[in-house]
């Protein structure tokens, strides 16, 4: 197992789920973390909690990751010593709504285009020239069983997460060679604020998805990235796929009416 001390990770979509457990996870074996998100607020709580916790460094960034110049400007300015970035966690994503197609919004889908393949892309794009600087890096590219699979009325959403596919094993491809390595870990069923933002903050249905199992928690996935990025240095774990026991595809999930979750 390769020691990740004072490394520098990079973490889209930081200030909750999979990107907080992942700040922690990273924190916990001494890596030094830029944490990237668009509540600054709760941004700089988790910054704070992680720095008296475990004597890292800690750069937090309010960012939107679809904004394209302020991602290239804020890239472009980090402080030296901040550019040797080792580790970029693509995690920044999101869904919208559950309709057919025939019922999509338009805002929805553009909300998910440009936040899950556009802003990934933004960020990756900003920080390779970093990466190939210092002559190494790893990128993980955080996708979803939405990626391998459609499901009904997941149609853009599952496009997006599609994408996310193609692009890590496009990135693969051409960064053969450059000693980046890339990865993708991509979740099944995960109780995060997932659902509440897929169903635009209803928390009773966002509720009803995990009724009956025990889903996937956050330091799940984060456990799946923190054991990606700490293998030997000639040791690539290309792709990770992650379910809960009561999952075995996007549409076979085993429900027990009177299980407590």
């Amino acid at each position: 197992m390769r020691s990740i001390k004072s490394k520098i990770a990079l973490i889209t979509g930081a200030s909750s789920g999979f990107g907080e457990a992942t700040a922690f996870r990273l924190a916990a074996k001494g890596c030094n973390l830029i944490l990237i998100a668009r509540r600054y607020e709760r941004l700089k709580k988790i910054s704070n909690e992680i720095i008296e916790k475990f004597n890292v460094e800690v750069y937090p960034i309010k960012l939107d990751v679809r904004d394209q110049r302020k991602v290239f400007n804020v890239i472009s300015k980090l402080p030296d010593k901040w550019k040797k970035i080792d580790f970029l966690i693509n995690n920044a994503g999101l869904s919208r709504g559950l309709n057919k197609i025939q019922d999509g919004l338009l805002s929805d889908w553009e909300e998910m285009i440009d936040t899950n393949i556009k802003g990934l892309l933004y960020v990756t794009k900003a920080v390779i020239p970093l990466m190939l600087k210092n002559g190494s890096g790893h990128i993980v590219n955080i996708g979803s069983i939405a990626g391998r699979e459609v499901y009904p009325a997941g149609n853009v959403y599952c496009a997006s997460k599609h994408a996310v596919d193609a692009l890590t094993k496009g990135f693969r491809i051409d960064l053969l060679g450059t000693n980046i390595k890339v990865s993708t870990v991509d979740p099944g069923l995960a109780e995060t604020e997932f659902s509440i933002v897929r169903f635009h903050g209803d928390k009773k249905r966002a509720k009803a998805v995990y009724e009956g199992l025990v889903p996937l928690y956050a330091d799940d996935v984060a456990d799946a990235i923190e054991y990606v990025l700490t293998r030997d240095d000639n040791v690539v774990i290309a792709e990770i796929l992650i379910f809960p026991k009561a999952q075995a595809s996007s549409m076979h999930i085993h429900r027990e009416t009177n299980k407590q979750t």
